[in-house]
């Protein structure tokens, strides 16, 4: 138990520090709301139009499929720095890793979501 107290020390500091940053913020911060403040700004021209735009769900998709083979590679470097020392089991489980992610690409591709219209 001795080897996890510098980890708790760190999240106390970590933790303390949000906390405090946070508190300081609301301290210091202006109360003094007036409408030309509160409205909104751009360049000097007030906005013409929606703020948030709608983006396709198609971007989304795209995003989560990055994500996800993103992944596989932060899984892919460190078995193939130690793969002499671990023997076949790890060859083994790794085509299986490889073969579901391939499964899962093919299945995007038919599905069309790595069109971009």
């Amino acid at each position: 138990m001795e080897s996890y107290i510098p980890i708790a020390v760190f999240f106390v500091i970590a933790l303390g520090f949000g906390v405090v940053t946070i508190l300081i913020g609301y301290l210091v911060r202006p109360r003094s709301p007036y409408g030309e403040k509160l409205s909104p700004y751009e360049s000097g021209v007030d906005p013409i139009g929606d703020p948030h735009p709608r983006f396709p769900l198609r971007y989304y998709l795209i995003a989560m499929l990055f994500v996800i083979f993103d992944i596989e590679v932060v899984f892919l470097y460190p078995w193939a720095v130690s793969f002499l020392t671990l023997g076949p089991s790890a060859l083994i489980s790794m085509i299986v890793f490889m073969a579901v992610l391939l499964v899962g690409y093919f299945y995007a591709w038919k599905k069309g979501a790595l069109e971009w219209d």
